[in-house]
């Protein structure tokens, strides 16, 4: 199962484990903003990269977007969690 030049595990490395997925298997060159976006907020990275696709897969941008707001609230609910 391919979605465009993708298979369908890169895409779920990329919802679940967005740092690993981009720094080992992304192929596009990053930029300073990208390498900012990896290291503050790579969900939010992730759905802002998904945004070329909206007009092949819409519902897979909505998902990444879906993942970005609610893996960036985990992520700060569990730092929050565990500073204390």
């Amino acid at each position: 199962m391919s979605v465009g030049n993708h298979g369908i595990w890169f895409l779920v490395g990329l919802a679940l484990f967005p740092r690993i997925t981009l720094l080992l298997f992304a192929s596009t060159p990053f930029g300073w903003l990208a390498w900012l976006g990896w290291l503050v907020a790579p969900h939010f990275l992730v759905a802002v990269l998904s945004l070329a696709y909206w007009n092949s897969h819409p519902v897979l941008v909505v998902i990444a977007w879906i993942m970005a707001f609610a893996g960036t609230g985990g992520e700060a609910d569990t730092a929050r969690r565990y500073s204390r």
